[in-house]
Protein backbone atom coordinates (compact mmCIF):
# COMPACT_ATOMS: atom_id res chain seq x y z
CA UNK A 1 0.00 0.00 0.00
CA UNK A 2 1.66 3.37 -1.15
CA UNK A 3 1.55 6.21 1.59
CA UNK A 4 -0.18 9.56 0.84
CA UNK A 5 3.51 11.35 0.32
CA UNK A 6 5.05 9.05 -1.77
CA UNK A 7 4.10 10.05 -5.52
CA UNK A 8 3.37 8.03 -8.14
CA UNK A 9 5.09 8.14 -11.35
CA UNK A 10 2.94 8.52 -14.52
CA UNK A 11 4.13 6.21 -17.52
CA UNK A 12 3.65 8.14 -20.34
CA UNK A 13 3.54 7.02 -24.01
CA UNK A 14 6.37 7.83 -26.51
CA UNK A 15 5.30 10.56 -28.26
CA UNK A 16 5.29 10.24 -32.03
CA UNK A 17 4.06 11.32 -35.43
CA UNK A 18 1.03 8.63 -35.40
CA UNK A 19 0.36 8.82 -31.97
CA UNK A 20 0.36 12.48 -31.92
CA UNK A 21 -2.39 11.92 -35.02
CA UNK A 22 -3.93 10.13 -33.07
CA UNK A 23 -4.29 12.14 -30.22
CA UNK A 24 -5.68 14.84 -32.43
CA UNK A 25 -8.58 12.62 -33.74
CA UNK A 26 -9.53 11.35 -30.47
CA UNK A 27 -9.95 15.18 -29.32
CA UNK A 28 -11.75 16.15 -32.22
CA UNK A 29 -14.09 13.15 -32.24
CA UNK A 30 -14.88 14.66 -28.69
CA UNK A 31 -14.70 18.52 -29.18
CA UNK A 32 -14.94 21.25 -32.06
CA UNK A 33 -12.06 22.90 -31.76
CA UNK A 34 -9.53 26.00 -33.54
CA UNK A 35 -6.26 25.30 -35.17
CA UNK A 36 -5.32 27.39 -32.22
CA UNK A 37 -6.96 25.24 -29.72
CA UNK A 38 -5.79 21.95 -30.95
CA UNK A 39 -2.14 23.26 -31.29
CA UNK A 40 -2.25 24.09 -27.56
CA UNK A 41 -3.68 20.75 -27.15
CA UNK A 42 -0.80 18.87 -28.57
CA UNK A 43 1.87 21.23 -27.79
CA UNK A 44 0.97 20.52 -23.44
CA UNK A 45 0.78 16.84 -24.83
CA UNK A 46 4.48 16.97 -26.10
CA UNK A 47 5.82 19.24 -23.38
CA UNK A 48 4.32 16.84 -20.58
CA UNK A 49 6.47 13.24 -22.36
CA UNK A 50 9.42 16.24 -22.84
CA UNK A 51 9.14 16.84 -19.25
CA UNK A 52 9.84 13.00 -18.27
CA UNK A 53 12.17 12.28 -21.25
CA UNK A 54 15.02 14.60 -21.32
CA UNK A 55 16.17 13.24 -24.92
CA UNK A 56 13.25 13.70 -26.41
CA UNK A 57 13.60 15.92 -29.57
CA UNK A 58 10.23 19.01 -28.44
CA UNK A 59 11.22 20.83 -31.97
CA UNK A 60 10.71 17.72 -33.74
CA UNK A 61 7.05 16.69 -32.33
CA UNK A 62 6.40 20.95 -32.44
CA UNK A 63 6.52 20.31 -36.45
CA UNK A 64 5.06 17.15 -36.88
CA UNK A 65 1.74 19.04 -34.90
CA UNK A 66 2.17 21.93 -37.60
CA UNK A 67 1.44 19.08 -40.39
CA UNK A 68 -0.98 17.41 -38.45
CA UNK A 69 -3.00 20.55 -38.14
CA UNK A 70 -2.26 21.62 -41.75
CA UNK A 71 -3.63 18.12 -42.86
CA UNK A 72 -6.67 18.63 -40.93
CA UNK A 73 -7.26 21.81 -41.88
CA UNK A 74 -6.93 20.91 -45.62
CA UNK A 75 -9.34 17.88 -44.56
CA UNK A 76 -11.49 20.26 -43.35
CA UNK A 77 -11.82 18.38 -39.62
CA UNK A 78 -10.98 21.51 -38.05
CA UNK A 79 -12.35 24.83 -39.56
CA UNK A 80 -12.11 27.72 -37.46
CA UNK A 81 -15.09 29.96 -39.48
CA UNK A 82 -17.54 26.37 -38.42
CA UNK A 83 -16.14 26.56 -34.70
CA UNK A 84 -16.59 30.26 -34.32
CA UNK A 85 -19.92 30.09 -35.82
CA UNK A 86 -20.86 27.13 -33.89
CA UNK A 87 -19.48 29.07 -30.68
CA UNK A 88 -21.58 32.38 -31.16
CA UNK A 89 -24.91 30.22 -31.92
CA UNK A 90 -24.10 28.51 -28.55
CA UNK A 91 -23.03 31.95 -26.64
CA UNK A 92 -26.40 34.15 -28.21
CA UNK A 93 -28.36 31.48 -26.96
CA UNK A 94 -26.65 31.74 -23.78
CA UNK A 95 -27.41 34.99 -23.70
CA UNK A 96 -23.97 36.58 -23.75
CA UNK A 97 -22.99 39.88 -25.11
CA UNK A 98 -21.34 40.38 -28.00
CA UNK A 99 -17.89 41.91 -26.20
CA UNK A 100 -18.02 38.63 -24.23
CA UNK A 101 -18.63 36.55 -27.62
CA UNK A 102 -15.77 38.39 -29.03
CA UNK A 103 -13.45 38.07 -26.11
CA UNK A 104 -14.09 34.20 -25.88
CA UNK A 105 -13.67 33.30 -29.30
CA UNK A 106 -10.09 35.68 -29.15
CA UNK A 107 -9.16 33.47 -26.13
CA UNK A 108 -9.69 30.10 -28.44
CA UNK A 109 -7.22 31.73 -31.44
CA UNK A 110 -9.97 32.86 -33.75
CA UNK A 111 -9.03 36.18 -36.08
CA UNK A 112 -10.72 38.85 -34.74
CA UNK A 113 -12.31 40.03 -37.91
CA UNK A 114 -13.76 36.69 -39.14
CA UNK A 115 -15.07 36.59 -35.20
CA UNK A 116 -16.44 39.83 -36.09
CA UNK A 117 -17.54 39.27 -39.58
CA UNK A 118 -19.73 36.10 -38.51
CA UNK A 119 -21.24 37.81 -35.60
CA UNK A 120 -22.41 41.02 -37.65
CA UNK A 121 -23.91 38.09 -39.70
CA UNK A 122 -26.00 36.74 -36.43
CA UNK A 123 -29.22 38.30 -35.57
CA UNK A 124 -27.74 39.51 -32.23
CA UNK A 125 -30.31 41.99 -29.96
CA UNK A 126 -28.07 43.00 -27.08
CA UNK A 127 -31.35 44.04 -25.28
CA UNK A 128 -32.97 40.35 -26.02
CA UNK A 129 -29.35 38.76 -24.30
CA UNK A 130 -29.66 41.14 -21.17
CA UNK A 131 -33.23 39.81 -20.81
CA UNK A 132 -32.31 36.16 -20.79
CA UNK A 133 -29.53 36.53 -18.71
CA UNK A 134 -31.28 38.87 -16.26
CA UNK A 135 -33.98 35.72 -16.28
CA UNK A 136 -31.55 33.40 -15.90
CA UNK A 137 -30.16 34.72 -12.65
CA UNK A 138 -33.27 36.83 -11.43
CA UNK A 139 -32.20 40.23 -11.28
CA UNK A 140 -34.01 43.23 -11.41
CA UNK A 141 -37.73 43.10 -12.30
CA UNK A 142 -37.11 39.01 -12.86
CA UNK A 143 -36.37 38.76 -8.98
CA UNK A 144 -39.57 37.38 -7.04
CA UNK A 145 -38.53 39.11 -3.43
CA UNK A 146 -40.03 42.79 -4.18
CA UNK A 147 -37.78 44.64 -1.63
CA UNK A 148 -34.61 42.77 -2.37
CA UNK A 149 -34.66 44.00 -5.77
CA UNK A 150 -34.18 47.72 -4.28
CA UNK A 151 -31.31 46.33 -2.40
CA UNK A 152 -29.85 44.94 -4.60
CA UNK A 153 -29.96 47.14 -7.62
CA UNK A 154 -26.94 47.80 -8.01
CA UNK A 155 -25.34 44.36 -7.56
CA UNK A 156 -27.69 43.14 -10.60
CA UNK A 157 -26.19 46.51 -12.41
CA UNK A 158 -22.94 45.19 -12.02
CA UNK A 159 -23.33 41.72 -12.84
CA UNK A 160 -24.76 42.67 -16.19
CA UNK A 161 -22.26 45.50 -17.16
CA UNK A 162 -19.66 42.87 -16.07
CA UNK A 163 -21.19 40.22 -18.94
CA UNK A 164 -20.03 42.59 -21.23
CA UNK A 165 -23.46 44.75 -21.72
CA UNK A 166 -23.71 48.69 -22.20
CA UNK A 167 -24.42 50.25 -18.84
CA UNK A 168 -27.72 52.06 -20.85
CA UNK A 169 -28.86 48.33 -21.80
CA UNK A 170 -28.38 47.36 -18.23
CA UNK A 171 -30.20 50.51 -16.94
CA UNK A 172 -33.44 49.56 -19.34
CA UNK A 173 -33.41 46.09 -18.15
CA UNK A 174 -33.48 46.37 -14.79
CA UNK A 175 -35.96 49.08 -14.91
CA UNK A 176 -38.35 47.62 -17.13
CA UNK A 177 -41.36 45.89 -16.08
CA UNK A 178 -42.54 42.41 -16.33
Amino acid sequence: MLSENKCVKKRLKKITGQRLRNIALFYLKRFETSQANLRAVLKRRIDEYAYYDKDFNKSEAYAWADEIIADFVRLRYVDDARFAEIKIRDYINAGKSPRYILGKLKEKGIDENLAEQILSQQEVNPEEAAIKLAKKKKLGPYNPDENSRKERYSKDLAVLVRAGFDYDIAVKVLKSEV
